[in-house]
């Protein structure tokens, strides 16, 4: 009887040890799902994030999101919404990181944590061809932008909410410029290159409206993810992997 309970004794530990295994990633960091790295972002963001022709996710975050997710022994999934619910996504345990072109600022950091910077963007103005538009007359035109942006948060601070326009997306944001309901977009330069190459007749003021350093946003409990992401970083940027990935993407050659 004793030896029968010695056997059933064993093999609960043994059951218990693999499921104490199972509720945590490789590397020990408690995600959501256990083996999962949920990022939520928009993908409308070019060359951040975008959908692949395929249907899949592709753009500089997404790479960088699943070298992470590789890193720390975990599967990246990749949540698409509106920029603003992404962010709300990882404030509201939905998501465990967003990356979508996200820059730090005082109030997004009272809500949530961000990692070390992996990027930096520069805002700029996209015009058409021929406008009259600069940035000394930017007060007197309609400027549209992204919902949520940094873009949208500096020209209403700047110039009113009555002179900014706010679009779900970039594209949407693009396309109003085009029909003439905005006299100018501003956009992180790197999505305005590709919106310019993808529609004639548009281009990029020669000056920069403002720079900005972008960060993975994640909730503010999850402490241990936030030193796991940055050790992650530094690693993914000393073996040359970060800028590789954004080099693929944002050419300087």
């Amino acid at each position: 009887m004793k030896k029968l309970f010695a056997v059933v004794l064993a093999a609960l530990m043994v059951v218990a040890l693999f499921a104490g295994c199972g509720s945590k990633s490789g590397s020990g960091v408690k995600t959501l799902e256990s083996g999962k790295l949920i990022m939520s972002t928009n993908a409308a963001f070019p060359p951040y994030e975008m959908v692949a022709d395929d249907g899949s996710f592709e753009g500089i975050d997404v790479e960088i999101a699943g070298a992470i997710a590789k890193k720390l022994g975990l599967e990246l999934v990749v949540d698409d919404m509106d920029f603003d619910a992404a962010l709300l996504a990882v404030q509201q345990g939905k998501s465990d990181i967003v990356m979508a072109g996200v820059t730090v600022n005082e109030d997004r950091k009272l809500v949530m944590n961000f990692s070390d910077t992996y990027s930096k963007g520069v805002q700029v103005v996209i015009v058409k061809e021929g406008s009259d538009v600069t940035l000394d007359n930017l007060g007197d035109q309609m400027i549209g932008t992204q919902r949520g942006t940094t873009g949208y948060i500096y020209t209403s601070g700047d110039y009113g909410e009555d002179h900014v326009t706010a679009y779900d997306n970039g594209a949407s944001a693009v396309q109003a410029l085009m029909n003439g309901q905005v006299d100018c977009v501003v956009i992180d330069s790197a999505p305005a290159q590709a919106f310019v190459e993808a529609n004639p007749g548009l281009t990029i003021l020669d000056t920069e409206y403002t720079s900005e350093d972008y960060a993975i946003g994640m909730n503010k409990d999850n402490t241990a993810l936030l030193e796991a992401v940055n050790g992650a970083l530094k690693e993914l940027t000393e073996d040359g992997t970060i800028p590789a990935i954004v080099e693929k993407y944002i050419p300087t050659k």
